[in-house]
């Protein structure tokens, strides 16, 4: 009698336990939690719960286990649990585009290289394989949300989509004709097209994408602005990239190219500039009045010979900072994580000051920077409750790892792309283990190889 009593006790106190915890989509657990929350804090054995597409509770793993029960789970042991990598500035389809034309100048490589093959390559086809293949890359590199500048932007936006990746994507205005757009006003056009097609995606942003001062007249710049302000969206645009930019908006306007579009009216809270290398500190003093985001691409810029951003300045002025690897064919990958490492020691070296973006800030540029600069630091760059559940679990266990006495520094001075082992967007698991769920490798490589012979015609 009394056995039969304490059975049934152990399975009443077994149905309490159960009921008392709550059944989620997905619980990542037995890892280390780099946060990037306001009190920037890193959870060891701790774990992430996942209900659907947001994060509903972070804390140690004892924690979440007595909580929450999880439909599916990973074990991120020996891991660090993280926010996805935000990737501030590409052009996604010219990773087909990669090494066709190296070690040149940005105008030469672009005049004479990229906008040549652009012309003769660039369809529907074109992008969505140039697509895929670099979806394939940033999933397995561990960026979770990527901007984007490109051409029929609404093939980037079903591929990224298809892949679970999320995207602030925009269509690309130009002054000459190309391969989508005849006019600048065909350009715009297509661009409102393409915004009211993804407007309230729950994965992409659709934005307006005027290309830069050199290749634009002001009243398009100032149409480009105007439509994104008509539907509330991002306007993405390059600014002061290069001495040739500034010396061209000297001989034409008696200005840099921040003061030039600052007096279009075209700057404010929204507009994201790619790259800002020359800004002066009165252009910093303007971006960061008028709330603009900033994209710092190192590597791009160290090999087209663009220049070295002035990143502390844009800290010290408290501009909104994301780190971006602009397109592969100038960098020549999508690894966010050599981005920070790059953007760390490129300011140790250019101010001669080892203390300069230390690791922790690099990492923030590649997260919550990003997010600030993109206007989502409500709802992605950090672990923390009702925010959507994008995140990666990153492997430890490298020789080039060992030991591991900060977390941080590993991520940002030890760690490579490909020791991301799980990617997670809007609480979907893209990749498990290494193996991406959302893409068929083989086919995206297949694809993209047959792509290269018909790239390497064009060109000869």
């Amino acid at each position: 009698m009394r056995a039969g009593v304490a059975v049934l006790l152990v399975v009443f106190s077994a149905l309490l336990s159960a009921q008392a915890t709550r059944q989620v989509s997905l619980v990542v657990h037995n890892g280390t939690v780099i946060t990037m929350d306001g009190a920037r804090r890193v959870i060891e054995n701790g774990a992430v719960a996942v209900d659907g597409t947001d994060i509903v509770a972070v804390d140690t793993d004892e924690a979440i286990r007595k909580q929450f029960r999880g439909t599916d789970t990973l074990d991120a042991d020996g891991q660090i649990i993280m926010p996805g990598l935000v990737n501030t500035h590409t052009h996604a389809p010219m990773v087909l585009l990669r090494g066709l034309a190296d070690d040149l100048a940005l105008q030469e490589w672009l005049n004479k290289y990229i906008f040549p093959a652009e012309g003769k390559l660039v369809s529907p086809e074109f992008v969505r394989v140039g697509t895929r293949l670099a979806a394939l890359e940033m999933i397995e590199s561990g960026t979770t949300t990527f901007v984007d500048m490109y051409y029929f932007e609404e093939e980037i936006a079903k591929e990224a989509k298809a892949a679970g990746l999320r995207g602030v994507l925009g269509q690309t205005v130009i002054q000459f004709p190309v391969a989508d757009a005849k006019t600048p006003a065909d350009g715009l056009a297509r661009a409102e097209a393409f915004i009211n097609q993804f407007k309230g995606d729950p994965l992409i942003t659709p934005a307006v994408a005027p290309h830069a001062i050199y290749t634009l007249d002001g009243p398009t710049l100032k149409a480009a602005r105007e439509l994104s302000k008509k539907h509330a969206v991002p306007m993405l645009i390059h600014v002061a990239e290069t001495r040739d930019e500034i010396q061209t908006a000297r001989e034409r306007f008696s200005t840099s190219p921040v003061a030039y579009l600052d007096s279009l009216g075209v700057l404010g809270e929204g507009v994201l500039a790619a790259h800002g290398v020359w800004a002066s500190d009165a252009d910093i003093a303007i971006l960061k009045s008028r709330g603009v985001g900033v994209s710092h691409n190192p590597e791009s810029n160290m090999k087209l010979a663009s220049g070295a951003a002035p990143v502390t300045g844009y800290l010290r002025a408290g501009v909104a900072l994301g780190l971006g690897t602009d397109g592969a064919a100038s960098n020549n990958d999508l690894d966010m994580f050599e981005a920070m490492r790059t953007a760390s020691l490129l300011a140790k070296l250019q101010t001669v000051d080892p203390r300069v973006v230390p690791a922790g800030v690099a990492l923030e540029m590649a997260t919550m920077g990003g997010a600030r600069a993109l206007g989502l630091e409500r709802v992605i760059g950090s672990i923390e409750p009702r925010k959507r559940a994008d995140l990666i679990v990153v492997s430890m266990r490298a020789a080039r790892q060992t030991p591991m006495y900060d977390p941080i520094s590993h991520l940002v001075y030890a760690t490579r792309g490909d020791d991301v082992r799980d990617t997670i967007v809007n609480g979907q698991v893209l990749m498990r283990d290494r193996k991406v769920l959302t893409l068929d490798a083989d086919t995206v490589l297949k694809d993209a190889r047959a792509m290269a012979v018909k790239v390497r015609a064009a060109v000869k």
